[in-house]
Formats: structure tokens, sequence, C-alpha cells
């Protein structure tokens, strides 16, 4: 890998020769700005404000705008008088815990190599000491004309630096978590848990830019001559109406994937019992008249209460039941009564 910056780590009193390399890179696709008409590639030119005039490289300078639009030239000369101790070190200031680093922080990603035969004791003695401490090195070093704040830590058998951004440039997030006064009921939780435990680890190696293989594909067949269908549009997204039901359908859905059993007359807490669903900002009116809705529908449903029968008129049907159930039984007697007796033979 070629290298983009070249000078040492200062660690103490001991100096490592290193090499920085990317460790990162772009796999983005790129487009040219083309002339509708004709396709001819439009490019940009620089030119003079004041006489218009298309200036090259080489008569191009730095300047700083101030407030006004008044232009400050500075020169590289000017620059280069500047006390700028890190201009060729990556300088070792302090060793921390890794968790001690905010990940907003985090910037570009880069790897040290060891600059020749002699730098490789002095690497390997800061590398095996950074992987025993379990801490991060933070380093203060100079790229591309400024200052920058640096963490080295190890990575498989090399040391990386990720470059970082500095603590006042990391925006407070004043105003951006939600305003309203939101209750997060403990059946929300238990299916929210439910759906991380479900969805469980992924291989990172297995993750790929799917719009950019669609990309490549339209790029390809425009190329050949050839034409691909639209894709569907998505119909996924959209408000979340219901959050228990959104929740209980991830978690099926993960389940399913996976080829588990989903289990669908589970509840979510595990006990027979029906989470209510906690209302969202901004359903105040449509999430009562659903529910006006719902409950009116459910008294439809009850069923209705027989009317019961005047008393004089029911008493009066029971004892004629039982008249006519008494003489029934009468007769049925007597006529058992009548095979049971044997009948008396005649004298001859």
């Amino acid at each position: 890998m070629r290298s983009i910056w070249n000078g040492a780590i200062s660690f103490g009193l001991v100096s490592i020769p290193i090499k920085l390399v990317n460790a990162t890179e772009n796999h983005s696709v790129s487009f040219r700005q083309i002339h509708l008409s004709d396709g001819g590639r439009i490019r940009y030119r620089k030119v003079c404000e004041i006489d218009g005039e298309e200036v090259g490289s080489g008569e191009i300078g730095k300047a700083y705008e101030e407030a006004d639009g008044t232009m400050i030239p500075i020169t590289d000369e000017d620059l280069g008088s500047l006390p700028l101790p890190t201009a060729k070190t990556i300088e070792i200031v302090a060793f921390v815990p890794a968790d001690s680093i905010d990940p907003l922080q985090m910037d570009a990603a880069y790897y040290l190599s060891a600059n020749g035969v002699p730098a490789a004791k002095p690497y390997t003695l800061l590398r095996e000491a950074l992987k025993r401490s379990n801490k991060v090195a933070l380093a203060k070093f100079a790229l591309r004309g400024r200052e920058r704040l640096g963490m080295l830590r190890v990575v498989d058998d090399v040391i990386a630096m990720h470059g970082l951004l500095w603590p006042d440039e990391i925006r407070a997030p004043e105003g951006v978590a939600p305003e309203a006064d939101v209750t997060v009921r403990d059946a929300e939780l238990d299916l929210a848990d439910a759906l991380m435990d479900t969805l469980g680890e992924v291989d990172m190696d297995s993750l790929h830019d799917d719009y950019r293989e669609a990309v490549e594909e339209l790029i390809a067949a425009k190329a050949s001559g050839e034409a691909l269908e639209p894709a569907a549009p998505d119909s996924s997204g959209g408000k979340v109406i219901d959050l228990i039901a959104a929740l209980e359908g991830s978690v099926r859905a993960a389940k399913e994937a996976r080829g588990e059993e989903t289990g669908d007359g589970e509840a979510a807490d595990g006990e027979g019992e029906v989470a209510e669903v906690t209302q969202l900002s901004g359903r105040g009116k449509s999430a009562a008249k659903g529910a006006g809705a719902k409950k009116k529908a459910s008294g439809s449903r009850k069923p209705a209460a027989k009317k019961s029968a005047p008393a004089g008129r029911s008493t009066a049907k029971k004892k004629t039941a039982e008249k006519s159930a008494g003489g029934t039984k009468k007769a049925a007697t007597k006529k058992t009564s009548e095979r049971r007796t044997p009948r008396k033979r005649a004298s001859a």
C-alpha cells in the first residue's frame, strides 16, 4: 500500500520511524456531469473574478476571507514559519482506557507501518505494551497543513491510528431529543429486548452495499443496451400505528428468517397478559376516536338479554306442565302394574 505520510512516533525518548497508510477505501460509484443534449463532459474552470481570465494551478495561492469579504493572502512560507512540533512526528501525549474516547470524535483511520529494519523492535515494543495495558494512546500529529488529534490502538499485529476531532468540534445535542413526555412500559421494553435477542449477532463480513451493487448492474445493463425492470417501491415505511404490534411482528419476522418457531400464541410478557399500547404523541384525536369506535363495536357484540314472561303466565304454564307430567306418570305406572300382575287361569 502506498504511504501518504512519513515521519516518526515519539514515545518518550523513543523514536519509531513509520509510514502512514490509509486503512480504508471508498467503493462508491462516482458520476461525471455531462451536457444532456450531446453527452459532452462538463468541466470546471478556475476563473479570476476580477479580470475573468482562466488561471492555472501555478498561479493560485491561499487567502483567508474575512466577514466583510476582504482577502488576506497566506503563503506557504508564512505557514512554514509557524511552530509546529508535530510536523513530522506523531507525539504520544497520554495512555487512556479505550472506552474514554467518545465514538463521535472518530474520524479517518490509518495503519502505521514500521519504516525500515531498525524501527521493527521499538514498533513491536509499543504494540505489545498497548496490548498488555488494554489502553490506547492519545497523540498529536500534523497532516495536510493542520495539527490533528489521533488515537493509536492495536489491530491484529499492526498499530492503527484513528484521527480524532478536537473536543470543541463536537456539537452538543441540544434540541435533538424528543420533547414530548413519553412513557415506555415494561411490556414494550420486553418486546424490544426479545427483538434484540432474536436478531442476535451478525458477521460483519456478510454486510455489503446493496445500492452500490444495483447501480453497478444498472451501468452494465445500460452499457450493453439492455433494460432493467424498475424495482417495486418499498411500501413498508410509514407511521407507527401500534407499537406493540410492530414489535411483535418484527420478532416473528426475525424468528422466521432464522428458521425458529414463532410462537404466535404466546403473549409478549410470557404470562398471557395483553399489553396495552402507549399512546404516541400526535395521535390524540385519532387515538381517542379509534378507542371510542372500538368500545362501541365491543358493546354491540354483547348478546341481548332475554325478555322475561309475566309472572302469572309463567306460573300457569308451570302448573299445567306439572299436571300433564303427573297424569302421564300415573298412566305409565298403571300399565306397568298390569303387565306385572299375572292373569288367573280359567277353571276347567
